[in-house]
C-alpha cells in the first residue's frame, strides 16, 4: 500500500511539473502563477504548495528536472566513442530544434532573466549552465588534442564561445529574428562543416 502511495505521489508531482512547463512556455513567467498550474494540472492549490511549497520552489524544480535530463542525454552523447566530433555537434543542432520545440528553452530564458533579480533561481540557472560549460570544454579540450591543433583560444575559451553562440541563438529565435531572415540554425550547422574538414585533416594525414 505504501508503495502505491509513493507512486501516486511521483505521478503528481510529475504532473504538476508537466503542467507549469506548458504555462511557463505558453504564458511566460510573468503569466506563471499556482493557481493556474494547478488548474492546467487538475489538482487541488494544496497539492502544489505540499509538494512545492511556492511558485520559486516549483519553478526551481521545473529547470532542475529539465535540466537534468538535457545534461544526462549531453553526457551520453559526448561519450558515445563511435560519433565523431562533427557527428556529436550535428546532433547537438538537433538538440536544439528539439528544445525549442518542448519548451525548455523557453522556460532557461524566462528563468535567466528571472534570475537577474532572483538570488535562488539565478543560482540555480548558473549552476545549470556551469554543468553544460564543463561538458563542451571538456569537449573541445579533447578535440584539439585529438586532432593535434593549436589555436589562438583555450578550450575554455573556446567553449564559451559555442555556449555564447548557441545561447544567443536560443534567444534570438525566441524574439522571432530567424524568421526575418537571420539564419541561426543554419550558421551553427555550417560550423559542423569545419569539424568535418578538420576531421579529414587529420585522417588524411595532411
Amino acid at each position: 500500500m505504501a508503495r502505491v502511495t509513493a507512486e501516486k505521489v511521483m505521478q503528481t508531482r510529475a504532473g504538476i511539473l508537466e503542467a507549469a512547463r506548458r504555462v511557463l512556455h505558453d504564458q511566460g513567467y510573468s503569466g506563471l502563477t499556482t493557481r493556474n498550474v494547478a488548474t492546467a494540472a487538475d489538482v487541488p492549490l494544496s497539492q502544489i504548495q505540499y509538494h512545492f511549497g511556492s511558485k520559486d520552489g516549483m519553478v526551481l524544480a521545473l529547470f532542475e528536472f529539465m535540466n537534468g535530463q538535457l545534461l544526462e542525454r549531453q553526457n551520453t552523447m559526448f561519450a558515445d566513442p563511435n560519433l565523431s566530433f562533427s557527428e556529436k555537434w550535428a546532433l547537438a543542432c538537433d538538440f536544439l530544434d528539439t528544445d525549442i520545440e518542448s519548451g525548455y528553452v523557453r522556460v532557461l530564458q524566462e528563468l535567466t532573466a528571472v534570475g537577474w533579480s532572483n538570488p535562488e533561481i539565478g543560482n540555480a540557472v548558473r549552476a545549470g549552465l556551469t554543468g553544460w560549460f564543463e561538458l563542451l570544454s571538456e569537449q573541445v579540450e579533447l578535440f584539439l588534442q585529438t586532432h593535434d591543433l593549436d589555436i589562438a583560444f583555450s578550450p575554455k575559451e573556446f567553449a564559451a564561445l559555442i555556449g555564447a553562440a548557441f545561447l544567443g541563438a536560443e534567444s534570438s529565435i525566441l524574439l522571432g529574428l530567424e524568421e526575418r531572415g537571420m539564419p541561426y540554425r543554419a550558421a551553427l550547422r555550417r560550423f559542423g562543416e569545419l569539424l568535418v574538414i578538420a576531421e579529414n585533416k587529420t585522417e588524411g594525414g595532411t
